[in-house]
């Protein structure tokens, strides 16, 4: 029998927690690059596309060179190019007018194709062949911390010149820079799957393993100094017992309640979670990191 929270063919929602300490966990590239926040609340903010970069980033190394598991959106390919591949593959002339049927053919090839395409949708209706729209079944929200973080600039050095006309006509020996950090925020996601969506994709309940192997190890693969010690803290997926669902999200995310236990929290340690176990009827709760 496939776990609750491995099929397919039921709806699922999902409450991600991750916490970062002293580092810059999405920096805006509009602000310097400083950690994301909402400017009323002080709250920080990670954006849905940043942690959809996290999860395609690790499935190359879940699935190393495996038809079905290649990545869509990946650096250095151009989306097109792979549009046109589509059409190749499945011998649809390609053109910007194309009919519902040659769009299908298409979606269906990519679908099968790209891991990505087939959790998260795209439009693949750009360039010269028309694919159209693919509508995933995954869909993450901003990420949100608990309380206000303090965004604090720091200034570094190094020894190294970025020229050697640096260092013979400016007579320095250092060069000044930056980097920004939050001391400490414990975020919030929420994540939903739509069944009908992914039985359109052809989503299978290795697909769903996966994809929550991925947040369980969110950060792992994803290091870098700047974004200082990051950790996923809480995966909680709610599963209903058919493809529409038995309750609203929002009644199940109300469910799970953070509270600090301190003005200045610094821990994971320094916040009191509490799980709901009380069960709506037709609907499974399945802790995967908590």
């Amino acid at each position: 029998m496939t776990d609750a929270h491995l099929d397919p063919n039921r709806r699922h929602d999902a409450v991600l927690l991750f916490d970062v300490l002293d580092g810059n966990p999405n920096g805006d590239p509009d602000a310097g690059n400083q950690p994301r926040v909402d400017v009323e609340t002080g709250q920080g903010l990670v954006t849905d596309v940043s942690l959809k970069r996290k999860v395609r980033d690790q499935i190359p190394l879940i699935r190393p060179d495996e038809p079905r598991y290649k990545i869509f959106v990946e650096a250095d390919t151009a989306l097109n190019t792979n549009i046109i591949r589509a059409f190749t593959a499945t011998g649809t002339p390609v053109s910007k007018k194309t009919t519902p049927d040659q769009r299908r053919i298409v979606q269906e090839w990519l679908c099968n194709e790209f891991f990505d395409v087939r959790m998260f949708g795209g439009v693949v209706g750009t360039g010269d062949g028309n694919a159209g729209r693919i509508r995933g079944p995954l869909q993450i929200t901003f990420a949100r911390s608990i309380d206000r973080v303090l965004v604090q600039g720091h200034g570094i050095t190094r020894i190294t010149q970025t020229t050697e006309k640096d260092i013979s006509e400016g007579g320095e020996s250092t060069e000044m820079g930056s980097k920004w950090t939050v001391h400490y925020g414990l975020y919030r996601a929420h994540i939903h799957y739509s069944a009908s969506r992914g039985i359109q994709t052809g989503v299978t309940s290795e697909d769903l393993a996966i994809f929550w192997q991925t947040l369980t190890n969110l950060f792992e693969h994803n290091r870098a100094s700047g974004r200082g010690e990051m950790d996923t803290k809480g995966l909680y997926a709610f599963t209903h017992d058919d493809v529409y669902g038995r309750a609203r999200a929002s009644q199940l995310f109300n469910r799970i309640t953070i509270k600090p236990l301190t003005t200045t929290p610094r821990t994971i340690n320094d916040y009191k979670i509490d799980v709901v176990e009380a069960e709506y009827s037709g609907v499974t709760l399945t802790t995967l990191v908590g």
